[in-house]
């Protein structure tokens, strides 16, 4: 059986310009605080951001934002964020709003390998701009594709040595979804319990789909 755990130093060599990142997290709660640290300290730039929100200024993926690191952020709000807002109105960066049901949606079409859904969410607002529409039974309907991403960056309360996974109360958030839409999942677990320890019911993430557990 592989051997998933790395150092965050290890986790570092995966980071690159220009890459798409998903992290989970609402309000910096779920977002994995390490992980988020290492992508900032790697200095890599240009990154596209999928995420529900950009936290504060200075916490969750705040930094990131601040110090010009990211190029493009599809997320579901950014008002706690007022830097993100700046920026976005200033043409500094790309900013892509998705309604949160939509948001998580696209997202788990991603890791289901669907080709998208139909929502009546946006239809006769701004959100349909450039999307194809749909007449279903005299109601219209937006066509919303799958989002991918480079690496998924999520945060855990356990995780067995195999990768399988438990969440901690709200903290779950986004994380499962994310997990499942990226080409390589790394977890930031508050702890590692060996093969075995977890009960089967309390599982929520399955190991097969996780590709690294940082060790601290």
């Amino acid at each position: 059986m592989k051997n998933k755990q790395i150092t965050i130093e290890q986790a570092k060599e995966f980071f690159c310009d220009g890459m798409t990142v998903m992290v989970g997290g609402f309000m910096a709660v779920g977002t994995p605080p390490h992980l988020v640290t290492a992508l900032f300290d790697s200095g890599v730039k240009d990154l596209t951001l999928i995420t529900n929100d950009t936290a504060l200024v200075n916490i969750g993926l705040g930094p990131l934002i601040v110090n010009g690191r990211v190029k493009k952020v599809i997320a579901s709000h950014i008002g706690t964020n007022p830097e993100t807002g700046r920026r976005m109105i200033s043409g500094e960066m790309e900013v892509q709003l998705i309604p949160q049901g939509t948001l998580a949606e696209r997202i788990r079409c991603a890791g289901a390998g669907l080709g998208g859904f139909l929502t009546p969410t946006g239809v006769g607002t701004m959100v349909e701009e450039g999307k194809e529409k749909k007449m279903i039974n005299g109601r219209e309907y937006l066509l919303e594709l799958p989002l991918y991403a480079d690496l998924a960056l999520i945060q855990a309360h356990k995780a067995d040595t195999f990768g399988n996974l438990t969440y901690h109360l709200s903290a779950r958030n986004f994380n499962p979804l994310i997990a499942l839409a990226a080409d390589t999942t790394f977890v930031e677990p508050d702890e590692i319990v060996p093969v075995g320890s977890l009960d089967p019911d309390h599982i929520v993430t399955p190991g097969a789909i996780i590709d690294y557990l940082i060790v601290k």
